[in-house]
């Protein structure tokens, strides 16, 4: 991986694209991850799109191999200082769950810089989450508060990989095992990046002037399908996608269905 300069949050990010010689078809892409992975949950993804165009994948800062933050810090600011970096002045732009948000938060403050767009399953700040999403909250504050990393991990695994509508039993264990080291690596860097971070905009989403693609897992609990709906509904240029066999991760478990979505939708 390569990284940013210390001054820009050395975060560490990954170029691919077309063969050698060959002009890139398109805007190039950039894929944000979750809030609990890194940059890998989009590996099935990502080659499919580097086939004749640019894509840029990074880790945030306190996932994967970026480092926690030591100051404040702010997401779109963090992406922008990338995007200048490559010297990419306009792209499309992808992102999942915390990711979908930053893409949208970025798309709100820079719409000049933001040909298309994409979310999947992206929260919607301030949404008056269920009994059950405000359990699960509670949950993993008392394990963090123990120093229960292992407890938080099971957690998390159980909320957003097999998600509310299915047994483990129907989860591959491959995918427990891709999610089980990163989500390890975030928690622990969670108090520091919760303690640093700055709120992003907030203007509406409906000031959003990219066309904008918005995708729902249908196995993801209902809370994040209700918050696909109201992004759906509140963008003006916005497609709702369904992906009825994944849960909150939507990169990870339908990877071919999203690379038909972004290449249908522009990508």
């Amino acid at each position: 991986m390569l990284s940013l300069p210390p001054e820009e949050g050395a975060l560490r990010y990954v170029v691919e694209g077309p063969p050698s010689g060959a002009a890139p078809a398109a805007l190039p892409v950039v894929l944000v991850h979750d809030g609990l992975t890194d940059h890998h949950v989009w590996d099935e993804v990502a080659p499919a799109l580097a086939a004749d165009r640019t894509v840029v994948r990074y880790d945030l800062r306190g996932f994967g191999q970026s480092p926690p933050p030591d100051g404040p810090f702010e997401e779109v600011a963090d992406l922008t200082a990338l995007l200048d970096h490559l010297g990419l002045a306009r792209v499309a732009l992808a992102g999942v769950s915390w990711g979908g948000r930053i893409a949208i938060e970025f798309a709100l403050t820079h719409p000049e810089r933001v040909g298309l767009l994409a979310a999947f399953s992206p929260p919607w700040p301030g949404f008056d989450r269920s009994p059950e999403l405000r359990a699960y909250d509670t949950a993993e504050a008392a394990a963090l508060a123990a120093g229960d990393l292992d407890a938080a991990v099971e957690l998390n695994l159980a909320m957003w990989l097999r998600g509310p509508a299915r047994p483990w039993s129907a989860v591959p264990p491959a995918l427990t095992a891709r999610v089980r080291g990163p989500l390890r690596t975030a928690l622990t860097h969670q108090p520091a990046v919760e303690a640093h971070s700055r709120p992003g905009t907030s203007l509406p989403v409906t000031a959003l002037t990219a066309p904008a693609l918005i995708g729902t897992g249908g196995l993801d609990t209902p809370d994040f399908v209700s918050m696909a709906h109201r992004y759906a509904t509140a963008i003006p240029a916005a497609t709702l996608i369904p992906f009825p066999a994944a849960g909150h991760l939507v990169p990870l478990e339908a990877p071919a269905a999203v690379v038909t979505a972004l290449r249908d939708g522009g990508f």
